[in-house]
């Protein structure tokens, strides 16, 4: 394996910076992942009562039943109106808080997926995983010049970034859309996905502790039920602006 390959960044660019100066990331780099049909019955169960508590605690963020009016959501939607995006976009954490709302709980879909998507109800903070083994070089958190290539997860036509847009990239376009909206095809997480890029954001200074906390519960479960071994983890932000992630098996 190539040197590049073996020390691939995350980073956050100047221009993103400028727009989201109290931004902390907690990033994770997960290698040997076991599949779903590696993991027992009973470690799947756990997982699953564990999104189920999950689903039940979000709703101390749910104190109206408008969600633009609570407080998580209304943030990432300030957050949002700072750089041009697709009509509609909207943050991860909005869409899980939203089923909550309206009675329909965030359901199980596989192991790694329940895991993360427990920890973001959980915290209120959005997460996102892709396939780091398909990214091109290293992975950032910019703003687009415009034109960068996109094909979203579940579509066959591309959909290029919007000059202005804040998206993660790397050197083959744009990993996810409009910030931690939408994911790509190229890097998505499948069934075989082993290595794995997972970053939790948070746009609330005062919420670094949690933060903290909250990645701290996510390497607990992604080691004690899916065997995943952290070979990257950490912290970026304006004052600690990129770290080296590896995940590779035969690192």
């Amino acid at each position: 394996m190539d040197t590049e390959n073996r020390e691939k960044k995350f980073m956050l660019d100047e221009h993103f910076i400028r727009l989201f100066p109290d931004i902390a990331i907690g990033v994770l780099a997960v290698g040997g992942i076991r599949k779903g049909e590696e993991i027992s019955e009973e470690e799947k169960e756990k997982i699953r009562l564990f999104l189920a508590n999950a689903n039940e605690e979000a709703k101390k963020f749910l104190t109206s039943q408008v969600i633009s009016e609570n407080k998580i959501p209304a943030l990432w939607r300030a957050a949002y109106k700072k750089f041009p995006g697709k009509k509609g976009a909207r943050c991860s954490i909005e869409a899980l808080l939203k089923r909550v709302l309206h009675g329909n709980p965030v359901p199980s879909i596989a192991p790694t997926v329940d895991i993360t998507n427990g920890i973001s109800l959980k915290y209120g903070f959005p997460i996102g995983a892709e396939n780091m083994d398909a990214f091109c070089g290293d992975l950032h958190l910019g703003v687009m010049q415009g034109g960068e290539p996109f094909l979203p997860l579940g579509e066959e036509t591309e959909d290029a970034a919007l000059t202005g847009e804040v998206a993660y990239y790397d050197g083959c376009g744009v990993v996810c859309r409009c910030f931690n909206w939408r994911d790509g095809k190229r890097t998505a997480v499948t069934k075989d996905t082993v290595n794995e890029f997972i970053a939790m954001e948070c746009i609330e200074p005062e919420r670094t502790g949690e933060l903290k906390e909250a990645m701290e519960e996510l390497v607990l479960l992604l080691e004690r039920h899916t065997g995943a071994r952290i070979c990257a983890s950490g912290i970026v932000t304006a004052g600690n602006r990129e770290m080296v992630i590896s995940a590779h098996d035969d690192l």
